[in-house]
């Protein structure tokens, strides 16, 4: 069963798994339509799985050589809510989702993707091909709670890798450093994906799963939805340089 149409996304249910790919050439970068699209779907699904059920939400790319590279940066130039009404949205709407999720990482992932993975329950990252660097120290780029996620969910050492040094890590390196839990062979990435979703999608049917995760990441969950959907002040200023 698919749900849908939506713009520049698919979903494909396998039971009470569905599978979100995004769709949007070449990069599947966000702005706020593909991010409020994104979002869309997430309700979409957990409609559909309902109330207190179990399920499992994975999100990945078309292709093997990208899954994001992070915002359209562009937007801001002529949207200076964009963010705001985009991409602090769909962090929030993950952090808070009542199902677990799984982010696929099926090639590159940069800039606000790395976020946006981190905002998921687990990762999944393609063994041979893809980087994973966070560079808003080289672009001069900052919004309030940032630096959450990284500090949360990874080691001090680690956290600082990503957000002070724009490191750039390939799958196995992530692995090691705790970024994934696990890493794929291309042609058998989604499969990795299912066996974990099944592995989890019971955990939700209690009705507490959401209240359990923010109890361990809810600082960032807050710091995100501070800044959704304000247009009474500038909460981010725009990148100084672009990728």
């Amino acid at each position: 069963m698919a749900l849908g149409p939506y713009w520049n996304l698919r979903v494909d249910q396998y039971d009470r798994v569905f599978v979100i790919t995004m769709q949007k050439a070449p990069e599947n970068r966000l702005n706020v339509r593909f991010a409020q699209e994104i979002i869309k779907a997430l309700r979409d699904i957990e409609k559909e799985l309902g109330p207190d059920s179990e399920g499992c939400v994975i999100t990945k790319g078309n292709d093997e050589k990208f899954w994001c590279t992070g915002l359209e940066l562009d937007e801001a130039d002529t949207n200076p809510f964009a963010n705001s009404d985009g991409f602090y949205p769909l962090l929030a709407t993950l952090l808070d989702y009542p199902f677990p999720t799984i982010a696929l990482l099926t090639g590159h992932t940069f800039g606000g993707a790395c976020p946006f993975s981190l905002a998921h329950d687990y990762r999944i990252m393609n063994s041979k091909r893809g980087f994973f660097s966070m560079p808003p120290v080289n672009l001069g780029l900052h919004f309030p709670g940032i630096g959450s996620l990284p500090r949360l969910k990874l080691r001090p050492q680690i956290a600082r890798k990503m957000l002070l040094e724009a490191h750039r890590w390939t799958g196995q390196q992530a692995l090691q450093d705790g970024i994934v839990d696990a890493v794929a062979e291309p042609h058998e990435m989604l499969n990795v994906a299912m066996k974990k979703a099944k592995e989890i999608q019971g955990r939700a049917k209690m009705g507490v799963y959401s209240l359990l995760r923010n109890e361990l990441w809810g600082e960032a969950t807050e710091k995100l939805r501070s800044i959704s959907y304000v247009h009474g002040r500038l909460v981010s200023a725009p990148a100084k340089a672009k990728i």
